[in-house]
This record gives structure tokens, sequence and C-alpha cells, in this order.
């Protein structure tokens, strides 16, 4: 446990300038300040609207602040995950950074498919213990109905606000901006990183129609294709939510009224209901960012591959087997999953993934629904189209990997979503309620670790994951159409903690076939 580490030292106080905020020592080179609010509350009739900006004169207080982390609701949990106040950021430094520093900035965005996910879920600490050098943010997030609730009168910000959780996203970097100098960061070197939602909202962030530059890199972990359906096609949600919540089926200026005066558990249970089986009114079941004509104008494949993105560097890779769907029939799978698609769709990605190509029916369904859902928003090389790395080396370096190391404490051999985080975070596996249960790492197992983390920071130092590597890590080559290179990261075969077991591979020509497939049906794909 972190904890283990504290040691009776003076804890570090920071002045923000409007508070001052006592931090948790918790190695003797690293102090976390947790629970920084970056927001106002969003309650009462701020809920369902865009975040406001932190009234700083509000929360001045002559004393210090000790931070604390909250956490936010959760589906399957009925409001037991803490406060709706949940937009806050937990921020991690060197013990001796101090305003003036400018040391570089990690922001880092959570996963959970825009519906689970806490923080503290995936702790910092031991990072800055390896690299002193850094400062990291992590941000909390409205999710599911409190944060992407949506209906065409949103259109109308007296109404509400389209995607709030993702502008939840966007006031926390603001606040860092304005801010992290305080802590000790740079605010004009920020590194954007998730995995999963977390690397989804990255990919929004770098196609979204933002008037201010807040982050100079990248890092897109698993992202997470969510179809980014229109306000009309969550109407049938909305009514549903409205309704289980117990606030009528209309005019929905009467039900919005209602829902801003439910309790947190009325609409907790209200939004589980519509991801289930109660919900049979449309296949647009759960609450996720919608393309809103503002923020978010088109599919951020269209983006990208149209060439509207923020030029910054990019890290962005894949597990070796992850999908975010399940079962054996492939049709029902890719239509739960993209609920636009057409027969023709289905029947044109079914015949890229012919049997004779797979060891196992099994493999086959795993292969096409992770492409689908996940992996083919890495970079492949395709004829005329490119996803992300190979539109992105066309402007700015980028760099891609395959992750190959299973969750030791995960049944079966397979290489599943969000194994890496197992890695970084020291051993964690979340559970419900915002909970995480952390596994002790091995010896071997700790070496890479260190191995990954050391990539990942040396690219928010210096832009690159080489400069700052471990000796014993392999050169990560840069990504470009002539040259499809990518890393695969995986632990030493030998278990040894003096070696890598890290390598360079290109990709290969089913891969590229079968992403040019899926990425010529962003229009019914909605991704």
């Amino acid at each position: 446990m972190i904890s283990g580490y504290t040691q009776k030292l003076a804890n570090p106080i920071i002045d923000a300038g409007y508070a001052k905020y006592l931090g948790n020592r918790t190695f003797p080179n690293t102090v976390a300040y947790l629970g920084i609010p970056y927001a106002e509350p969003p309650l009462g009739e701020r809920r369902f609207r865009a975040p406001l900006p932190l009234n700083t004169a509000r929360i001045s207080r002559p004393k210090e602040q000790t931070g604390v982390s909250l956490s936010v609701t959760v589906a399957g949990d009925a409001g037991g995950a803490g406060s709706e106040d949940c937009l806050k950021v937990n921020i991690y430094t060197p013990a001796s950074a101090k305003e003036g520093s400018n040391l570089p900035v990690l922001v880092y965005i959570h996963g959970g498919g825009y519906i689970f996910g806490n923080p503290a879920n995936w702790p910092f600490d031991h990072w800055v213990h390896q690299s002193p050098n850094v400062v990291i943010v992590s941000v909390y997030y409205r999710l599911s109905s409190f944060g992407f609730l949506a209906t065409p009168e949103f259109s109308d910000p007296r109404v509400g606000d389209f995607n709030a959780g993702f502008q939840d996203q966007i006031e926390a970097l603001k606040w860092v901006k304005s801010h992290i100098s305080k802590f000790g960061g740079n605010p004009k070197k920020v590194t954007i990183n998730g995995e999963s939602a977390g690397g989804s909202s990255v990919e929004l962030h770098l196609v979204a129609k933002k008037s201010e530059k807040l982050f100079s890199g990248a890092i897109a972990q698993s992202v997470y294709r969510s179809p980014l359906p229109t306000p009309e096609q969550q109407m049938p949600l909305f009514q549903f939510y409205s309704e289980r919540a117990g606030c009528g089926s209309g005019p929905t200026s009467a039900q919005l009224v209602c829902l801003r005066s439910a309790s947190v558990s009325a609409l907790a249970r209200a939004q589980d209901a519509g991801s289930s089986s109660a919900f049979t009114g449309s296949l647009y079941k759960t609450f996720r960012p919608v393309v809103d004509g503002k923020l978010l104008t088109e599919y951020p494949t269209q983006s990208v591959t149209s060439g509207n993105f923020a030029s910054v560097p990019l890290i962005v890779g894949a597990t070796t087997n992850e999908t975010l769907s399940g079962g054996s029939d492939l049709a029902a799978a890719l239509t739960r999953f993209c609920p636009s698609l057409t027969a023709a769709d289905i029947n044109e990605i079914s015949e890229a993934y012919p049997p004779k190509e797979f060891s196992s029916d099994a493999l086959r369904m795993q292969t096409t629904t992770g492409d689908v859902t996940v992996r083919c928003a890495i970079p492949f090389h395709f004829v005329q189209r490119t996803i992300m790395g190979s539109a992105f080396s066309k402007r700015v370096p980028a760099w891609t990997y395959r992750y190959n190391q299973r969750n030791p404490t995960s049944a079966g051999s397979a290489v599943g979503h969000a194994a890496e985080n197992w890695m970084m975070f020291l051993g964690t596996n979340t559970g419900l309620n915002g909970s995480t249960t952390f596994t002790p790492l091995s010896p071997v197992e700790t070496s890479f670790a260190e191995e990954l983390i050391a990539y990942w920071l040396s690219f928010v130092r210096a832009g690159n994951p080489n400069t700052h590597r471990l000796a014993r890590s392999p050169v990560w080559p840069s990504y470009n159409e002539k040259h499809r290179s990518r890393i695969v990261l995986q632990q030493a075969s030998a278990n040894s903690i003096t070696t890598s077991g890290s390598f360079v591979e290109e990709e290969v020509d089913p891969e590229t076939r079968r992403c040019n497939v899926i990425a010529n049906q962003v229009a019914h794909q909605q991704n």
C-alpha cells in the first residue's frame, strides 16, 4: 500500500494564490494533493450543464485546505460511490516542486466507458517517485447521465448542455493552464493521456473545436471507439430515464426541472435501468458523448482522416487480444456496439475476416469485434485513408505499440482490455462502487512496470519515449508510412529484472486490409 511509504517528514503547503493546500507525503520525494477543485460544483440548476470556472473568491480561506479524494456515481452502484460534487483533480508532485520549477505535466483522464471510474483506482505516487521531474494531474469528471445526458433541446444553452462530462475535462485543462505553475508545473508543456474511454477522450480532445491550446502532446491507450450518436438518437433513452426517475414523459422543460431536483440515487437507478433489458426502446442504451454541432461536429475518424486535428506528438496503441464485445453471434455483437450498422455493413466486415484465417471461431470473434471496438483506432496505413498514427506521422512524431503482457490475476491467457493498467498502477483491478483491489507485483513485474512508466514519462518530458527510457529498454522507432514499426511491450521471458522482453515489429497486411474496411464504415459506425 502506498500509505506504507509515508514518512514523518513535513508535508508541503502550496499557495495557489486563492487558497493554500496541504499535501500528503506518500514517498520521501513525492507529495499528493487530492481533491483540489477545478470548477464550481455542478449541483442543483447546474446539473446537466457545462461546468462553470472555479470561483476562487468563493473558496478563498485564511487556513490551509487538506485535499480529500472524492468519487463519482457509477453504473451498478445506485448512487453509492460518493459525491456529485466531483469536479476535482488529484495532483502528484516531487516534494521539491515549487512555483518556478517548470516541470512538464501529465494530465490523466481515466477510463470506464464514460460510465465507471474513480481516479483513486489509478494512483500516480509511484510514477513521480520513480521520476521526480514531472507533475501529474488526474481528473474527475461527470459520468453516465450526469455527464452525458442528451436531448435535442440542449441545443439551447438555457435548457442544458451537450457533453457536460467532456466539457468538465476541458475545464480541468483550463484550470491546469492557469494554476499548475503554483504546483511546480509548466502550463506550456502538458501531455494528455488516457486509456479506454480515457483514450477516447484524448482522441476527442485532438479533434474538438476549441479556441485555446491546452496541451502539447497526447497518449491514447486502447481508444474506445464509442459511437457518437446524434441527440435525436438518444431521445428514447432520455425519455426512459426521465420516466424511470419519476419525472414523467414531457414536456422536456418540466422533465428537466424534475430531474434537476431528483436524488442522486434515483438518477443512478434510472441510468442503470437504461442499459439493462428493462429498456427496449432503442439500441442506443448508453449515456456517452454525442455529435453536438459545436465542440464535436463530425465523427473522430472523419476529423482525423481529413486532417482536422491538433498537431501534437502522439503515442497510440492497444493490447494484443482486447475487445469490448462478447458472445458468439458476430452480427448481434456488432449491432449492439454500433446500432446504425446495416446488414450490408455487417456482411462486409464478416467477409474481411474469413474463418480460414483464424484457428478458431472464438479467435475470429475476438479479433473482429476487437478491431471494431478498440484496435482500429490505432495507426494503420490505409490505401488512401488513415485513422490516427499514420495521419499524425505526416505532421508530427508518432509512436505506436502493442501491449502483450496479460494481467496475471485474470482468467485465461489473453492479453485483454486494460491489461496494462494492472502493470502500471500497482496491480489494480477495479470493482463496484468506485473500489479497486491492489495485488502486489513480483520483482519481474515491478521491473517491467518501471520500463513502461519510463517510456511514458520520457514522452511527457521530451516529446519522445526514447530520450529518458531505461538503459535496458529497446529503442522505440517512430511510426511512418514507409516504416510501419511498432513496439511490442512485454516482460522479459527469462524472468530477469535487468533485461527487457520488449521488441519491435512491423504491422502485417491483414490488419491493414481489415481496418481499411472498418474505417470506410465511419458514417454508420459513428466513431
